[in-house]
């Protein structure tokens, strides 16, 4: 025979349900509620010990973490990095242009060489043409024209930037040199050719994209000193760098120079010109009519 199964309660099933039934506090009130039946105090030193040194805990390491953001970096900021890499990078284009300077050199010197004995009405046009461009450095009398940015207090109501020297005051007084005759100029020792422009970035001011160094900015004309200043006088320059010098203290002179020497900016890419084809009918009559 076999042994007969005990009967299973009939809400089995239903186990969730009675719990909550049959125990309806929860194990902790139970027990609390059985000491206060004892008689006996409950005690809860260790419960409020924990929760100070919690709070002791969470407050030093709150301090700690304040005191690590503001404390200074002991490294180098992201602005003294910045500098350092201006710095940096000025060094090498300066070296690179040094160097494309001198085999620039190097070129004219061998194209003279060949051209002395082969053509020199050729060598001739191209020295022109290299004063012209600016690939060949020029010396010679001339012009300077300097512009210094103020250093006068002119009151609240006067911004600092309209104090300094604009690109735009460099413009004025190189254009006024151009139409007085000047054979060849720089800005800053910057050599200018038809492809230059003189702009701002920030509050610098680039020739070609090299930073010119304050306070003062001089302009150096190379042509005949006497004619280039009286042609000068009549144009609207000196008006404008009146007004310069009265409104915002920007100072400005004038000297002439016996020898002024400016650099070469190398030689100039072509970017439409080509070279012309040789009509063989041309050759042909050149030939015959020589």
């Amino acid at each position: 025979m076999t042994q007969a199964s005990r009967p299973s309660r009939p809400d089995a099933s239903m186990t969730l349900l009675v719990e909550v039934m049959e125990k309806p506090l929860d194990a902790g009130y139970a027990e609390a509620a059985r000491r206060r039946e004892a008689g006996e105090t409950p005690s809860r030193g260790a419960g409020t010990l924990l929760l100070v040194l919690v709070a002791v805990l969470l407050g030093l390491m709150t301090v700690t973490a304040a005191q690590q953001l503001r404390a200074p970096s002991e490294g180098p900021s992201a602005r003294e990095v910045l500098e350092q890499e201006i710095t940096d990078r000025q060094a090498t284009a300066d070296s690179l242009r040094e160097q494309a300077t001198a085999l620039n050199g190097e070129i004219e010197d061998l194209q003279s060489e060949a051209l002395s004995v082969t053509d020199r009405g050729l060598l001739d046009q191209l020295r022109l043409d290299g004063v012209v461009t600016g690939a060949t450095a020029v010396s010679g009398p001339g012009l300077q024209v300097t512009l210094s940015d103020s250093s006068a207090d002119l009151g609240a109501d006067v911004a600092v930037s309209d104090t300094r020297v604009q690109a735009v005051d460099l413009q004025t007084v190189v254009n006024a040199l151009w139409a007085s005759g000047a054979e060849a100029i720089s800005v800053g020792g910057q050599r200018l050719t038809s492809l230059s422009a003189i702009r701002h970035a920030g509050e610098a001011i680039l020739v070609d994209l090299v930073p010119l160094p304050g306070p003062s900015y001089v302009v150096s004309a190379v042509g005949d000193p006497e004619d280039m200043q009286a042609a000068y006088a009549r144009t609207g320059a000196p008006a404008y760098t009146q007004l310069l010098s009265t409104e915002w203290g920007i100072g400005s002179s004038m000297s002439t120079v016996d020898e002024i020497e400016l650099p070469s900016v190398g030689g100039q890419g072509l970017r439409y010109a080509e070279p012309v084809e040789p009509d063989p009918e041309v050759e042909e009559s050149q030939e015959e009519n020589p």
